[in-house]
Formats: C-alpha cells, structure tokens, sequence
C-alpha cells in the first residue's frame, strides 16, 4: 500500500469533503481517503498494482478541484 497527501484547491464546504471521500473512496484499490477541509489537504491510501495516482488525481479533478503537483 502506498500512501500520500495531495494538497487540493477548492474545497469549500462539507459537500465538498463528500464528493471527494465518497467519489475517490469507491474507486477499486483506494483503500483511504481522509479530507482535510482547513489545510486542503487529502490523505490518501492505496495499491499501486490496482490504481495509479494520476487515476486518483483525475478523479479529483473531474469532480471540479484543482490538485496541486
């Protein structure tokens, strides 16, 4: 298992830390995802032989956040 944090921009609210937790933690091979609202922050847990992380990051993105390098 790999684990990370990303530093995403955007966030703004609990529905925020929803769509994220909810649309990345369903993603196969995603074992943990925890939003951190006040650092824009996502600590992410996963198997790199299942997803990568520019799967992830796309993920995020496509739900309307910026994810930082």
């Amino acid at each position: 298992m790999k684990q990370i944090t990303l530093e995403v921009q955007g966030m703004s609210c609990g529905h925020c830390v929803k769509s994220i937790e909810d649309n990345v933690g369903n993603l196969s091979g995603v074992t943990s995802v925890k939003v951190h609202l006040d650092t824009s922050k996502v600590d992410l847990e996963f198997d790199e032989s299942i997803i990568s992380l520019e799967e992830i990051k796309n993920e995020i993105e496509e739900q309307g956040y910026d994810v930082a390098a």
